[in-house]
């Protein structure tokens, strides 16, 4: 806990720093388990990574996680999000970035940004069916390409398919 204390106020000038070059697009805030957790507009993705990087220092992607909000999520929002979660060297301060997106959207793609976002985003392809527009090669990473459906989406049949493939 006195980690997330220490890191406290590092954290909270990123906060005001994306607010003030943000706005509006900045959808909520929090910190929470030592890093700042926020929302922002899913056309502002590549401008807020790009800002997170260059301009803040939050030079490595560490992780891209896909989430199905099928059954969770608000009237009118996405029934996606799609989490970044980066670091920044050598004061270990971490964000994460959510960013809603609808079935049929596509997020513009982060690998000219972060050549680590190439294999995340084709694992989100795969198991959500999240499309990102400008990927080098957008293609299944775990299963052959035959494949129907995505099983991490949550109207995915526990059992399976009758044909398996």
């Amino acid at each position: 806990m006195l980690d997330d204390l220490k890191d406290a106020p590092a954290l909270k000038r990123v906060e005001e720093s994306l607010r003030r070059r943000f706005g509006a697009a900045l959808l909520a805030a929090s910190f929470e388990k030592g890093e700042l957790q926020f929302e922002a507009a899913r056309e502002t993705l590549s401008g807020v990574l790009e800002f997170l990087k260059t301009g803040l220092g939050f030079e490595s992607l560490t992780d891209m996680i896909g989430l199905d909000l099928v059954a969770s999520r608000p009237e009118g929002a996405g029934r996606f999000a799609v989490l970044y979660q980066l670091y920044k060297f050598p004061e270990a301060l971490r964000v994460r970035l959510r960013v809603a997106v609808d079935d049929g959207e596509a997020l513009p793609s982060v690998t000219p940004l972060f050549r680590a976002a190439d294999w995340m985003e084709r694992e989100v392809f795969d198991m959500f069916g999240i499309r990102f527009e400008g990927h080098p090669g957008l293609t299944r990473i775990y299963l052959p390409d035959e494949f129907e459906g995505f099983p991490l989406r949550k109207d995915f049949p526990l059992e399976g398919r009758e044909r398996g493939l």
